[in-house]
């Protein structure tokens, strides 16, 4: 398989893991820990460049740390989850940057960290990436509904006898692993915009909440897909150009979601004038 079919392979599955991953995060208003999390692992590259080791499994085993941190910062009084993920994303990305200039002859460019390259990944990325996206969808499978019970009635899940953490761990599990997978492709700096951006989208085009899931994988899909067309025709970096295609199909979906809201209007009063 060809450099070039190796990074469409891996951007049509982080597409497809916007439609899991990223719903998740646009529902759970997770964004700023997605945020604070993919650029959080840059110190486990980084140690895992100088030991020469696969740079993957040092941001992976980071990443658990970091939620881990995150979760014992959360029992403090009056912190809630914003202020955590903050500290976290500090901490994290200071250590990474001193640890880099500690380490000027490292093996992998550190640009490569932080904003990634589709054009470089390995089939042991791929499988990742893939192996990922087969147990999110499993999860979500066997606790598919209570996930969405607790995502939009969190009290109403206490009080039918549930627990919170179950649902808590799965969900942070799901968002952490596919934060980790995307940054090969597209960095620790560019990773939520593939996953975040497509199902920010579209939740406002989607007609109801069953349709942001799909809607999400196929504008990730063609994020990835249109930006490694753009990045390969115009000879720019595809990190940033994926970033781009993905941020203007939001941008896009922002300018026709009034439209779409007034077509719906339109069509219930005919109805009912009926």
């Amino acid at each position: 398989m060809s450099y070039i079919e190796l990074a469409a392979l891996e951007l049509t599955i982080l597409g497809l893991l916007a439609g899991v991953a990223g719903t998740l995060i646009v529902f759970r208003r997770r964004s700023f820990f997605a945020v604070a999390l993919s650029h959080a692992t840059f110190p486990g590259g980084v140690v895992f460049a100088v030991l020469g080791w696969n740079l993957l499994i040092g941001q992976a085993l980071f990443a658990v740390v970091l939620v881990m941190i995150m979760a014992l910062l959360e029992r403090i009084p009056r912190q809630g989850k914003q202020v955590s993920s903050g500290v976290v994303l500090a901490l994290g990305f200071a250590l990474g940057t001193l640890l880099a200039s500690a380490n000027p002859g490292l093996g992998v460019p550190v640009e490569a960290l932080l904003v990634g390259s589709p054009l470089g990944v390995t089939l042991t990325d791929v499988v990742a990436a893939a192996a990922v996206l087969v147990l999110s969808c499993l999860v979500l499978a066997l606790f598919g509904r209570r996930v969405l019970f607790h995502t939009f009635d969190p009290a109403g899940f206490r009080a039918a006898g549930f627990r919170s953490w179950p649902v808590e761990l799965a969900v942070t599990g799901i968002i952490a692993a596919s934060v980790v997978v995307a940054m090969p492709a597209v960095g620790a700096i560019l990773g939520v915009a593939i996953l975040i951006a497509p199902a920010a989208a579209a939740r406002l085009i989607a007609p109801s909440l069953v349709w942001v899931p799909p809607l999400a994988a196929l504008l990730g899909i063609l994020s990835g897909l249109a930006g490694l067309w753009v990045s390969r025709n115009f000879d720019i970096a595809a990190g940033g150009a994926i970033g781009l295609v993905a941020t203007a199909l939001y941008a896009l979906a922002h300018a026709i979601a009034p439209l779409r809201k007034l077509a719906a209007s339109r069509a219930a009063a005919l109805v009912g004038g009926n």
